[in-house]
């Protein structure tokens, strides 16, 4: 069918292919760089390096991404429903990642919220109105944008301590850094929680991301024990909502279904 021909909207595909090596080369750059993701101004909401670890399983599933877009319900997705929110969330990320490269904070901070909002816009579309229909969609559709829009929350958090918050390095916490850290973990773990219960699954990878996130806080955060270990709490209470999504799949399981993008289905067919 003419609606199903791998050039249809090659245009945007061709967009979609040339900003994602953008991405790609950027935050190479910006992790190989030494005033790169390794070395920001350290902050009292810093995590461990490995943190970072998520952004090239991002790019991984983003390839994909690509490559799905040539084939029929990769389109309908990608290029007739993201349509040009995908280039525009992949140039700002690019832009996002080699302005941290270069330490302007102020910046990266209005950047990421930018991107955060470009991606929760994308993630809407897709949790909402492009259900999982296959494996692939829920590879390359699903799967990304959940780690996207959950690492962007992250860094959203991150970039406004490292340029609003505490030069670490310089200067002890205080009472004032204790309130303000702990309401960033209150709001992460909100977060995975609202992950948990978007559907009868959660969304498991949104929640893995917020928790990985908090153990890689406590891991690096040792100045300070009040940080330290509050962080170590909120991340074992973000593994109770994880643990919820995953109850989540072994009931549709138990039930012979599984939910793709929030949508029942049976595992075996039938009506």
């Amino acid at each position: 069918m003419a609606d199903d021909d791998w050039k249809d909207g090659i245009f945007l595909k061709i967009i979609n292919v040339i900003v994602y090596f953008l991405f790609l080369s950027s935050n190479i750059y910006a992790i190989a760089d030494p005033g790169g993701y390794r070395s920001g101004r350290e902050t009292y909401f810093t995590p461990a390096p490995y943190a970072f670890c998520i952004w090239p399983l991002i790019h991984l599933l983003l390839l994909g991404t690509i490559i799905y877009q040539f084939f029929p319900q990769g389109k309908r997705v990608i290029v007739d429903g993201i349509s040009w929110r995908f280039p525009h969330l992949v140039l700002l990320s690019a832009l996002y990642a080699n302005v941290w490269g270069r330490q302007l904070y102020d910046v990266v901070f209005m950047l990421a919220f930018l991107v955060s909002s470009t991606v929760t816009h994308i993630y809407y579309i897709v949790k909402r109105h492009h259900a999982s229909e296959s494996i692939n969609d829920k590879l390359w559709i699903h799967l990304p944008f959940s780690l996207y829009h959950a690492w962007t929350t992250v860094l959203v958090l991150l970039t406004a301590f490292e340029a609003f918050g505490v030069d670490a390095a310089k200067y002890q916490d205080h009472f004032y850094t204790h309130v303000t850290v702990i309401l960033g973990f209150i709001f992460l773990n909100v977060t995975s929680a609202t992950y948990a219960f978007s559907s009868p699954q959660g969304d498991l990878a949104g929640s893995i991301v917020i928790t990985w996130s908090l153990l890689a806080i406590f891991e690096h955060q040792r100045s300070s024990a009040i940080i330290h270990w509050c962080a170590l709490a909120f991340a074992v209470l973000s593994v109770l909502w994880v643990a919820r999504s995953l109850y989540g799949y072994y009931v549709a399981w138990r039930g012979g279904a599984i939910s793709l993008g929030g949508e029942r289905h049976p595992i075996l067919g039938g009506n």
